[in-house]
């Protein structure tokens, strides 16, 4: 009679713990749950509500005196900031992507893994991605200013951008070389291509769009950058003639403008362009890396 009534209380204990564990189990996910739609609710909230914030004030001020090709008091035209933006992307992309690049595919595919000197160069990439941007535009302002008697110009805004976007494209580009399967590159061996081939007509279409990614984060970084070009490439709100000359892209004319404080409506609709430019050429990397993908 004991052993029954121990075994009828132990069967009872037993199933009230299931039940127990079961139903914690189930609130456990269903405040997880919760947390996660309150999370994302407040993140697009937010995100609705700056777009809308910035569509409402500026679009009214987007008119085509904006767009002259030479700015004045009258008009407060951002299409040289415009260009300017244009021109301050393409070189720095132009000096920063191979540099990236090249050190990623050295490191993913030449150099001896877990040496030194890999250790040494993706602590130092690391380290460089956290330094704010104003110590870029100190050290540019030292530097390609002041050092070498730049002044304030496209090349010396261009060079800062360079180095301070290095680390980023140099550290996706390694991940995304890193995450082409092994099996890809023995395949390429055993049919006899050497490793420089393999490399190139291989890996680098396999992390085409990962590589994509970083330069979309770069270009975005670029974009929207201003603390390190105010003190490298100036604020002058003209089209740079020569690469010594200062120019001031659309987030240091959106700042200058709000500043003032006197064309608040015209920073607002320069936000708006800023917007459609940062979405564009969103749009445009995405597409182009889907293409890679699929061919």
């Amino acid at each position: 009679m004991k052993e029954r009534a121990f075994g009828a209380i132990h069967d009872m204990l037993t199933r009230l713990a299931a039940v127990f564990f079961r139903v914690r189990s189930r609130l456990t996910a269903l405040v997880l749950r919760t947390v996660t739609w309150l999370a994302a609710g407040l993140t697009f909230g937010a995100l609705f509500f700056l777009l809308g914030h910035i569509l409402i004030n500026g679009i009214p001020y987007i008119k085509p005196s904006l767009f002259a090709w030479e700015y004045n008091t009258t008009n407060v035209s951002l299409l040289p900031a415009l260009v300017t933006t244009v021109f301050m992307v393409a070189l720095a992309l132009v000096v920063s992507v191979p540099l990236g690049l090249f050190t990623a595919i050295y490191l993913v595919e030449y150099a001896k893994r877990g040496s030194r000197l890999v250790k040494l160069i993706r602590v130092t990439a690391e380290t460089l991605s956290g330094i704010p941007s104003i110590v870029y535009g100190l050290f540019g302002l030292l530097f390609f200013v002041t050092w070498l008697g730049w002044g304030f110009s496209l090349a010396a805004g261009t060079l800062t951008l360079a180095i301070m976007i290095l680390p980023l494209i140099m550290r996706t580009a390694e991940e995304s070389l890193k995450a082409v399967p092994d099996t890809y590159r023995e395949g390429a061996f055993g049919l006899g291509a050497g490793r420089l081939r393999t490399v190139f007509r291989i890996v680098l279409p396999a992390a085409a769009p990962g590589i994509l990614a970083g330069i979309i984060l770069a270009m975005g970084r670029i974009v929207g950058e201003t603390a390190a070009l105010i003190y490298t490439a100036g604020t002058v709100a003209q089209i740079p003639n020569s690469l010594l000359a200062s120019g001031r892209t659309l987030a240091v004319h959106m700042y200058a403008l709000s500043s003032e404080g006197l064309y608040t409506g015209q920073a607002y609709a320069t936000a708006v362009v800023l917007l459609i430019v940062v979405v564009g050429i969103n749009a445009l990397s995405a597409a182009l890396a889907r293409k890679i993908a699929r061919g």
